[in-house]
């Protein structure tokens, strides 16, 4: 998630962080009025402070995560989006960028899945109610959870690794152009 740091401090970075965080809340907001697809949503907040971190660096993306999920939490009629998003999609963006990080590939991806195993046995294990109705009736026993979980992180994060990379070579060029 690296690039040249346009953003590195004063208003443009404040208003960067700040348009993120609003456009993550609105994802949260429609998640919690989506019928079918939430947890898409809510996933599609956390690309948000990967905008903060590939704009402005790692300090921006965890601004952007800690706002969306503040005014998650008192905002939204319903807590779930808001602590799906804090517990996994609106951290990740972070994390990810740490893990990529380690010289080793192999440790990178013990350290996302260990992340992704902690995520959802946060989830099932002391969030069950509230993490329910965010999965099909189909993944009704833990190992069937912790198994779907896995596979569906592992392309996750290679579609998210592709979303992040378009918003550098697209969206970020452009905000550097135009700063």
């Amino acid at each position: 998630m690296a690039s040249a740091r346009r953003y590195s401090g004063g208003a443009g970075r404040t208003a960067l962080v700040g348009l993120l965080t609003g456009l993550s809340l609105i994802c949260l907001y429609l998640a919690f009025l989506a019928p079918t697809g939430k947890l898409g949503v809510v996933a599609l907040a956390g690309i948000f402070p990967a905008g903060a971190v590939v704009s402005a660096g790692l300090t921006a993306g965890f601004f952007c995560y800690a706002a969306t999920g503040l005014l998650g939490l008192l905002l939204l009629p319903s807590k779930s989006a808001a602590l799906l998003y804090l517990i996994f999609f609106g951290l990740w963006p972070m994390l990810k960028s740490l893990l990529e990080r380690l010289p080793s590939r192999v440790a990178e991806w013990v350290g996302k899945l260990a992340v992704c195993n902690a995520a959802l046995a946060l989830l099932w294990f002391g969030l069950k109610e509230l993490f329910l109705p965010f999965l099909p009736t189909a993944l009704s026993q833990s190992w069937m959870v912790f198994a779907a979980g896995n596979a569906g992180f592992v392309l996750y994060d290679l579609g998210f690794s592709k979303l992040i990379a378009f918003y550098a070579a697209r969206v970020d060029r452009v905000l550097r152009k135009n700063h």
